[in-house]
Parts: structure tokens; sequence; C-alpha cells
């Protein structure tokens, strides 16, 4: 009984460690192409050399990916694993086209005559086509088939519900894998654009974490005032960042920054604190 339990667990994590396959049966008439291809952070220069660090910001883990064709037509199909699903949906937004509507396949997703994508739990799904012309419908046979294959939340992340809509350019809201606001110690956060400035939300480890990075921003800016917000919080005006409000509320720092001087940022932080659980 022992045996077979410990066989269970070693399949299940080989399973794991070998990422999902993707393969070519997702459309009938359609075969691979070459070997199939993994990649892993410390190689993945060689596949997609010049933009790698679009991928390992995103804190990237592995890719997997295969190559189909029919006729002259090939699909470059890849499946890249990132370490959350915050980071998979991070990295769909940070690679969606902007003219084109983003829909709901897996998590989000977006289909072109030639490229598709989208994002479900913590896996970025991505699909190429060549030659040129208009790919679009067997690149969404392949989207729809594979939604389902993997598993796993279709829920975008919190904290994208929780910025005030009023105002809001819905489309401007995105993951900042690293130095949100242009500090390095506010090491990754969620972003959106308003009409006037910009609202922040930064995940920390726990409240404490959260109450000692808000001390170091605050000697940071300098000249900052109290703010009666949250658990605590300050605003200033700075050369580089406008008008600015930041509050902590438990673990998340949070708040709006570059507006103009006729703007008062606390009515505006308190919106976004009001939306916070």
């Amino acid at each position: 009984m022992r045996q077979a339990a410990l066989l269970l667990w070693a399949a299940s994590w080989l399973q794991a460690a070998a990422g999902i396959q993707p393969d070519c049966s997702a459309v009938p008439g359609w075969t691979q192409k070459g070997p199939l291809r993994t990649y892993i952070g410390e190689n993945l220069y060689e596949y997609i050399n010049g933009n790698s660090e679009g991928y390992l910001v995103y804190n990237f883990k592995r890719m997997d990916g295969v190559t189909c064709a029919k006729g002259e037509v090939e699909l470059v199909f890849d499946i890249s694993e990132m370490e959350s699903p915050d980071f998979a949906w991070g990295i769909l937004v940070s690679n969606r086209d902007p003219n084109r509507p983003v829909e709901k396949i897996g998590t989000a997703g977006q289909v072109g005559p030639r490229r598709a994508i989208f994002a479900k739990d913590k896996y970025f799904v991505e699909i190429a086509a060549n030659p040129a012309g208009d790919h679009s419908q067997v690149l969404r046979a392949f989207l729809t088939h594979w939604e389902k294959k993997i598993p796993g939340s279709t829920k975008a992340p919190d904290a994208v519900g929780w910025f005030p809509e009023e105002g809001l350019n819905k489309d401007s809201v995105r993951l900042i894998p690293e130095s949100v606001l242009g500090f390095r110690m506010l090491r990754r956060g969620y972003q959106a654009l308003y009409a006037k400035g910009k609202a922040v939300v930064v995940p920390e480890a726990s409240p404490e974490a959260a109450s000692g990075l808000l001390a170091k921003l605050k000697d940071r800016i300098g000249n900052t005032k109290p703010a009666a917000l949250g658990d605590e919080a300050f605003q200033a005006d700075d050369k580089f960042l406008g008008r600015i409000c930041i509050f902590r509320k438990g673990r998340f720092l949070a708040g709006f920054a570059n507006l103009p001087a006729d703007t008062d940022p606390l009515p505006l932080a308190q919106k976004l604190l009001a939306r916070m659980p």
C-alpha cells in the first residue's frame, strides 16, 4: 500500500515537473513538425533572444512548445508556466494588442489574424501562425480546445477589481512587475491610469512588511504629511510624482499619484480604499 502511494506521488510530481505539453490534436489535419521544445529561465534566451527578459520579469518558470503544420501553414504553439496566476495574467496583458478586444478565454484572451493568446491559472498560452494571412479561425479553435484542457482557475487577480471606475481607463489596468511608480523598493504591483493621474496597489508579504515599506517610501519622497486613511497614510506634493496620497490597508499599500496641483488626492484614495476588502 505504501509503495503504491509513493509511486502515485512520484508520478504526480513528475507530471507537474514536466509541465503541460502542447500537441497538435486540437483541430483535425494538423500534425507535429519537428521535436517538442522545452525552455527554462536559464536558456530561454536561446529561443526568444532579445525578449526573454519580457518573460523572466513575470517570474517565468518554464515553456513547453511544439510546431504544428498543415500544408504550407505552421503554428508555433507555446505554453509558459509562471510562478502564479497573477503573473500569467500580467504577461498576457503586457502582450495583448491594444487595438483588439480582450475576450473571456480562460482568465482573458485575444485572437488576431496571425496570433492568439490567453491566460488561465498560472499558464500563458500563445500561438503564432505563418505565413501572413487570416488564420483567426484555426487559432480560435486551438485556444478553445486548450482552454478546456489546462487546469485551474479563470479568476482575474482580485486587485484588478479594486480600482474605482470613475475616470478609469479600463484598458490600462496592468501588473507592473518591478519598480512601481519608479521606486525599486515597490517591487511589483497593479497600476491603473485615470483621466487625471494613476492609481496603484502594491501587495506585501504581511502588514508588518507593508508598514515598513510605507515608512521607507515616506523617507524617500520627503516633505510628507500624515493623512487619516486606512491603517496609516501620507500625502505629499512631489516634483516628479505630482500630488500623491499613499495608504496602507493590511498587507497592501495603495493610493493615487501623478495628480495635478488642482486635484486633491485624498478623496480619490478614499474611493480606492472603500473597494478593498
